[in-house]
């Protein structure tokens, strides 16, 4: 017989497991497919191990909460689908549509634990603190690099607006070092030479 924890964690792992299907706008860098709510967050996970060095406040950083922050900043998205970031009108209720999907999913889970995961995902969306700048700025710049991949899929399909992108782009710029920076403002140009971003 399992303890009444041990099932709550288990019905919570089995819905995260849902994030395998809840597909993002953002395709794959081999651009094959689009890429899962999943696989996002495995990446940025990796993301922030490799790219720690260039934290502008490195020191202050702890990787193990980023890591943490990374893998259940998107979970939400299993009730409350993934809104395109450049899509206003989809955005207008997306902080209520993420708060309801907040108490049901982290609501799974025994009481120490679920308050745990809903701070650790509310420290993120508020960016207020070293770990979730640094976890915000490569949550932008993870889909950012894959759409320059994969020759700006994500800007095209959705007219995006070249003020829209750098100001998206402004976590890296506060969060990261110059050379991070650099990329995500030479990524832009390259977006608007090309006629990519309008």
């Amino acid at each position: 017989m399992i303890s009444e924890d041990f099932e709550k964690r288990l019905r919570f792992l089995i819905e995260a497991d849902k994030m395998k299907n809840v597909l993002r706008q953002t395709l794959i860098a081999d651009g094959s497919r689009r890429e899962t709510d999943a696989e996002h967050s495995w990446h940025f996970a990796l993301m922030a191990m490799t790219l720690i060095d260039h934290a502008r406040e490195k020191d202050k950083i702890d990787l193990d909460r980023v890591i943490k922050m990374a893998l259940v900043h998107d979970l939400v998205e299993v009730y409350a689908g993934d809104t395109f970031c450049y899509d206003e009108k989809a955005n207008l209720n997306k902080a209520d549509r993420e708060k309801a999907a907040a108490d049901r999913l982290f609501g799974l889970l025994p009481e120490e634990q679920g308050k745990e995961y809903r701070s650790l995902w509310e420290e993120f969306d508020a960016k207020a603190t070293p770990d979730a700048a640094y976890a915000a700025a490569i949550d932008r710049l993870q889909p950012l690099i894959n759409n320059h991949l994969t020759d700006a899929h994500t800007w095209k399909k959705g007219r995006v607006r070249a003020e829209q992108v750098r100001e998206r782009m402004e976590p890296v710029k506060e969060a990261m070092d110059g050379e991070a920076a650099a990329l995500a403002d030479w990524i832009i140009r390259q977006g608007i030479q090309k006629g990519h971003l309008i």
